[in-house]
């Protein structure tokens, strides 16, 4: 489970009505390698709440460049604009891209309440970061019908994605500081 859905109850429209559709589970990737991305290159050098500040701002950012990217080049009549509600629906469609961070914000900032040093809190988030990729990869895999082996495969990819990402960090912490 993952932000309370299940694979289950992911639907195959963007913006259904009865979960997360293929669209929303990709935003739910994206904004997760978004969050453990400054994590990892900023969790060593920023305090707890400037850190989560961060990863919000820049998820912010990036989901409302996606919207306005998404108006201009989306399916619209030529020669007019988009309407407020098409941006409303579209905002809404891709919040995922920010939730994504909920998850591991929250360990972020527990980890801190508990004495965590910044640096470990943020450890611990982005653990949580690609637990999150893993299980939205695993919801993807399933919502796109795929069964078994290739269902393994496309979770296991996500997992090598974080295993990259604990990778970078490590060279960020050694090489580069």
């Amino acid at each position: 489970m993952a932000d309370g859905f299940t694979a289950h109850e992911i639907s195959d429209e963007p913006g259904g009505s009865h979960g997360l559709g293929r669209g929303r589970l990709a935003d739910g990737i994206y904004g997760t390698i978004i969050t453990a991305s400054v994590l990892v290159s900023a969790g060593d050098e920023l305090a707890t709440l400037p850190l989560a500040l961060s990863v919000l701002m820049t998820l912010v950012v990036y989901w409302l460049a996606d919207v306005y990217a998404q108006l201009l080049a989306g399916p619209h009549k030529r020669g007019s604009l988009p309407t407020w509600h098409e941006a409303s629906i579209a905002l809404v469609d891709t919040w995922p891209l920010v939730s994504a961070s909920f998850s591991p914000l929250a360990l972020l900032l527990v980890a801190w309440l508990l004495g965590a040093r910044s640096s470990v809190a943020a450890t611990v988030a982005l653990v949580g970061s690609i637990l999150m990729l893993i299980i939205y990869s695993r919801a993807a895999a399933r919502a796109a019908k795929l069964r078994g082996f290739q269902v393994a495969a496309v979770t296991a990819v996500a997992a090598m994605i974080g295993v990259l990402m604990i990778a970078l960090k490590n060279v960020v912490l050694v090489h580069l500081h």
